[in-house]
């Protein structure tokens, strides 16, 4: 028998449009549905570590009005793993290991039986640990990259996607004004799904994405023909993970103390530096960064993000822990956290979208 009475929730990673509604959607469900009280953690794992003032009540009345709210509420951390984590001794002596049973004595004390973690692959991770350890764990998949094998869609991804298409529209205005080339970087890391929707969606000239690795001559090539016709700017869009056939990602920076040390970024400079010179027209570059994952989700990522946080309170209630839940087809389904960890999906480089985009003009540079 299924004796949760009190649950946590909490999320973890970067931020991401519908973070909140999926708060809101747990909340309302374990209450409305089920009469259970429902805590929220502050600051990810962090807050799971140091508990006290961190662990806040999630009432109706604190999350009616989040729907529409970007970012999220309970606030987030990308850096701190508590299988890994570095903290300090009594002695104010800097010190590094395995602080887990910390959390879970934190949970203990506060009477939660059972815990929601919302993040991406590294989030997820620790979640899967933490149930390996006996806490009763559900996952919601969270990235703006749409990138995770296990589910059809993640929310975040339409409204960052919304986000990139609205500033191209006017990077547009001025690229025209000035007759010039705009190179536009997207975020993604090493999955294209975000720079190819916005590219299609803000009817690019050229769109070069990790799972095609792209001969800038035959990009340059593309927008010289375009210029030959009439056309007197271009907008290439540029996934931060794409790479030139036998070269190498631009890697921004390293950061040591994250478990995703590896930060992309760059490339769409690179890429208008080398057009600029090949096509002998003015170019730049312009990367919309974190633009992309802020603001108001849309009508979409709304909806997609309370089915998300609604289903995980059933998976708790049914008693189905360690999982993951997921959107398979239209339908909400779950699926091991052991089994989905680290697994992936990348842009069919032949799939439906990559031939439509090119039957329409768009060139991937190969």
């Amino acid at each position: 028998m299924n004796k949760v009475k009190k649950i946590a929730v909490m999320t973890g990673g970067g931020d991401c449009p519908g973070l909140n509604p999926v708060i809101r959607a747990v909340t309302k469900t374990a209450i409305m549905k089920y009469g259970l009280e429902v805590v929220g953690i502050k600051h990810g794992y962090r807050g799971l570590y140091l508990g006290g003032d961190e662990f806040i009540p999630l009432t109706l009345q604190s999350v009616e009005e989040i729907i529409s709210k970007g970012g999220t509420i309970l606030f987030s951390s990308n850096k701190d793993n508590l299988f890994d984590y570095t903290y300090e001794d009594e002695n104010g002596n800097e010190c590094h290991g395995d602080v887990s049973d910390i959390g879970i004595k934190n949970l203990k004390d506060s009477g939660i039986d059972a815990l929601i973690v919302i993040g991406g692959d590294g989030t997820l991770t620790s979640g899967r640990d933490f149930s390996r350890k006996g806490v009763k764990v559900v996952g919601v998949p969270k990235t703006i990259d749409n990138d995770l094998a296990a589910t059809e869609t993640t929310f975040g991804f339409d409204t960052a996607v919304s986000n990139a298409v609205d500033a191209i529209d006017k990077l547009k205005t001025t690229a025209e004004s000035h007759g010039r080339i705009i190179v536009v970087e997207a975020m993604g890391r090493y999955a294209g799904f975000l720079a190819l929707s916005m590219g299609v969606a803000s009817a690019a000239d050229a769109i070069l994405i990790p799972e095609i690795e792209y001969d800038i001559n035959k990009v340059a090539e593309k927008i010289k023909s375009n210029f030959a016709n009439g056309k007197n700017y271009s907008i290439v869009v540029v996934a931060e993970g794409a790479k030139p056939k036998d070269g190498k990602v631009i890697v921004s920076k390293i950061v040591e103390d994250s478990p995703d040390p590896i930060r992309l970024g760059g490339i769409a400079k690179v890429v208008a530096e080398q057009l600029e010179k090949l096509v002998d027209n003015e170019a730049r570059a312009t990367i919309l960064g974190h633009v992309q994952r802020g603001g108001s989700p849309t009508a979409n990522d709304r909806i997609l993000s309370t089915r998300y946080g609604s289903y995980a309170v059933e998976l708790l209630m049914q008693g189905k822990f360690g999982n993951m839940v997921t959107l398979s087809g239209s339908s909400m389904s779950y699926e091991s956290l052991e089994n989905v960890i680290g697994t992936n999906k990348a842009v069919d480089p032949n799939g439906e979208l990559v031939t439509i985009a090119e039957a329409t003009g768009v060139s991937f540079g190969r």
